[in-house]
């Protein structure tokens, strides 16, 4: 699809609860997995969480945008790793009875497979809790950085800073390498942590290329019955990555997003306690988020390049 058809499609108000013809499996803070048999379905709502509190109010088209944006990643990175879309995806939704319209916009057929129990986390730059970590002790997740950084400058080199993977309603705890590697094995978490900094690093060049910068970034794995290691879940999305304006990029300070810090920041300005239920947002508030998220991927879309 291409962008405009992509932004047309966008709904006036917010899907929060999805309805599919099919057993639903699990719901999550944004999606819902239904059970295809030999396969699932993955399907993102407008639903949107802040400080891992699902918000009353939704952005409307925020499931679209952030399942049309993760198939143009997974298009893009197929030659760096496998992934767990079933192929030809206009052909499964016939093939498995997908109703045609806002379901299939938001939605994936993926393959059934076994995640890991770790969220895979790199960071190209120093911000959000890698910076509040710096200013402690110069070291982010266990890893020394040189004295001397500035919020939202570039580290030397990316880092892989995975966490645990909390219950709904909990914070992921980050982990080193040795805790990491007993979660999943010492040979596979050696797989997982270089195809997350090889995935960064492919993702940082092509969103530098559509005027981006992209600061940080959480990946998820599975692996199929042969040991196959697979990426999983979104890929590259605002909603679980940090972008960041090129030409307006200044270290020193907290840069422009393209995600929903802009949410969090009015948040912040509350007082809330960060814990259910949570206050509604502002019209102008979910409108500005929607546009920083048709920004980036109008910017992926339109400016970066069509194939990997």
């Amino acid at each position: 699809m291409t962008f405009a058809e992509i932004a047309d499609s966008v709904p006036g108000s917010a899907v929060t609860s999805i309805d599919a013809p099919f057993p639903r499996l699990a719901s999550g803070k944004v999606r819902e997995i239904f059970d295809l048999g030999d396969a699932l379905l993955l399907v993102a709502s407008d639903r949107l969480s802040a400080f891992d509190v699902i918000l009353p109010d939704g952005i409307p088209g925020k499931g679209i945008l952030l399942t049309q944006m993760s198939l143009w990643w997974f298009a893009q990175t197929a030659g760096i790793i496998e992934n767990h879309l079933i192929a030809d995806q206009a052909g499964a939704f016939d093939r498995y009875g997908v109703p045609e319209g806002d379901l299939r916009l938001r939605s994936m057929v993926v393959r059934k497979l076994k995640p890991l129990p770790i969220e895979c986390v790199v960071r190209g730059y120093l911000a959000g809790s890698g910076w509040s970590s710096y200013r402690r002790d110069q070291s982010v997740c266990g890893i020394a950085l040189p004295p001397g950084l500035r919020q939202a400058d570039r580290l030397p080199e990316a880092i892989f800073t995975p966490t645990t993977k909390a219950p709904k309603g909990s914070h992921d705890e980050a982990i080193d390498d040795a805790r990491g590697a007993v979660a999943v094995g010492d040979a596979l978490y050696a797989r997982v942590k270089a195809a997350s900094l090889a995935l960064y690093r492919f993702g940082h060049e092509r969103a530098l290329a559509s005027g981006m910068i992209l600061a940080d970034t959480k990946f998820e794995f599975g692996t199929d019955a042969k040991g196959s290691l697979v990426l999983i879940d979104e890929v590259l999305t605002p909603d679980s990555s940090r972008y960041w304006p090129r030409e307006s990029y200044a270290p020193g300070g907290s840069p422009p997003s393209y995600d929903k810090q802009f949410v969090r920041d009015h948040l912040l300005g509350l007082a809330w306690d960060q814990k259910p239920p949570a206050p509604r947002i502002p019209q102008d508030v979910i409108s500005r988020t929607r546009d920083k998220y048709l920004a980036a991927l109008r910017n992926l879309v339109s400016r970066g390049p069509a194939t990997a």
